[in-house]
């Protein structure tokens, strides 16, 4: 993953939310990880209740951060919304198939 999130003053922070932002997109991409609302509550209330992926089934997710004189933003969730396209196309380098829907 390639990113920029302006200047960096902790790089090793942002690559941490990243790795971890892309394994939570994972768990729900690819684990298809529900959650549920009862009441007007989220029902999964910690880990037991919404099993991510575990480290020794996870992916090495590679980092790059683009070196930036931005001012420095947020690095939260940006890793979520890239899992979708790379797992597709992880899907169709191993298959041949193409996923549309």
């Amino acid at each position: 993953m390639c990113t920029d999130a302006g200047a960096v003053v902790n790089p090793l922070g942002v690559e941490a939310q990243l790795m971890g932002a892309s394994i939570d997109g994972l768990s729900a991409a690819a684990l298809n990880l529900p959650v549920s609302v009862r009441d007007g509550r989220i029902e999964q209330r910690n880990c037991p209740d919404y099993p991510l992926l575990r480290m020794a089934a996870a992916p090495d997710v590679e980092m790059h951060l683009v070196d930036s004189r931005r001012p420095p933003s947020g690095a939260g969730e940006m890793g979520i919304p890239t899992v979708a396209p790379a797992l597709v196309n992880a899907v169709f380098a191993a298959s041949g198939i193409r996923a549309r829907r």
